[in-house]
């Protein structure tokens, strides 16, 4: 690669190219999402994908090479950053980094979440010895509900998708997130799976799924269901999903991240005690806001074949506030207390208008 190359650079096309050959960790398509930065290596070999706050470099993931190489693009990474005046936190670093880097005494380890995964070639099996998941499945089926994979053509410019992901991001508690849960993501659909679910012939819900090349995997990255889904709607789109991708020979499929899950270790002794404090204090009072048990619930009822830990890996002896800061800046895209004041005026405009319909109904019960 010609040295006066900038190693930050706007090349997608590059990136896919790097992603579709070496990506190994559950995110590594993601880092093509809008807003994030790539990275490349001198000898054009690798890629990393990051966004920059509180002077964090905050990488989506671990570095898209190969295994051998990942010992120097940590290193040519961690020297760049400098030069820019900036640290470096790997974010969902994945098993081969954190084995790397945690043992050299200079990184530091947050464990912030787990996410499922399965061999996806057993999951008729699951679905044959878990009655309840049969029974949301057939819920969805009486009403009609079926799932069929559309072409990324007709996924990407169809308005009915478009609609569902409107619904869907109108009902959440919290404003969109960006950075590995972008919502927008219908517009880079070319590797993409799509399988839509259809009511009668109206569009009630999507499943879409990201490669994981270097793994014969795909992480569903995202489940969604509009206002006209009825129960089991998600439970078909992946039970869909799940054999389609089976008969293709996968070996691999993940349902993403569960942030403060109890199946990851928030609350190990490995981590500073403000840490384990914090995320605490956010899993019981962030609840009005996101979910976290009832997330753990849905992907647990799957019966996963494991747990994998998501960590954060940052450039510090210890973990520092500054790299919890980055990391929450890098979902909000700015100020986390920014998007915590959006999310409060957000939910006081959701229950204003709760109770607006309320009111509604026990009118015209009163005048029935």
């Amino acid at each position: 690669m010609n040295a006066n190359v900038p190693n930050v650079r706007a090349d997608p096309a590059r990136a896919r190219e790097l992603i579709l050959a070496y990506g190994w960790n559950a995110t590594a398509y993601q880092i093509l999402n809008p807003g994030i930065e790539h990275w490349f290596s001198r000898d054009g070999d690798a890629v990393i994908g990051f966004v920059t706050q509180a002077r964090t470099r905050v990488v989506a993931g671990a570095p898209v090479c190969t295994a051998e190489r990942l010992p120097a693009v940590v290193a040519e990474f961690g020297a760049s950053a400098a030069d820019a005046g900036a640290h470096v936190c790997y974010f969902g670093a994945g098993s081969r980094l954190e084995t790397l880097l945690v043992p050299t005494g200079h990184w530091s380890v947050a464990s912030l979440g787990a996410q499922p995964s399965w061999n996806p070639a057993g999951w008729p099996e699951i679905v044959a010895r878990r009655a309840s998941l049969r029974a949301q499945l057939n819920r969805a089926r009486n009403k009609h509900v079926g799932v069929s994979e559309w072409d990324a053509k007709r996924g990407g410019t169809d308005p009915d998708v478009r609609r569902c992901l409107g619904e869907w991001l109108s009902d959440r508690r919290l404003p969109a997130l960006h950075f590995l849960v972008e919502p927008e993501t219908l517009g880079r659909l070319e590797d993409r799976r799509l399988f839509v679910a259809e009511r009668d012939g109206a569009v009630v819900g999507f499943l879409l799924a990201s490669p994981i090349p270097a793994r014969d995997g795909w992480l569903v990255e995202q489940i969604i269901r509009g206002h006209a889904a009825p129960n089991g709607t998600a439970e078909l789109l992946l039970d869909a999903a799940m054999r389609a991708v089976a008969a293709n020979g996968a070996r691999y499929v993940t349902l993403g991240l569960s942030p403060l899950s109890l199946h990851s270790r928030f609350e190990s002794h490995r981590m500073p005690r403000w840490l384990r404090l914090v995320l605490r204090w956010v899993r019981a009072h962030g609840r009005r806001f996101y979910n976290f048990e009832g997330l753990d619930r849905f992907k647990a009822k799957f019966a996963p074949d494991e747990w994998e830990e998501i960590v954060a890996l940052s450039d510090t002896a210890h973990f520092s506030p500054r790299a919890l800061w980055a990391i929450a800046a890098a979902f909000a895209q700015g100020s986390p207390l920014v998007l915590v004041a959006r999310a409060v005026t957000r939910a006081a405009k959701q229950e204003a208008r709760w109770l607006g319909r309320r009111a509604q109904r026990h009118s015209k019960a009163s005048t029935a």
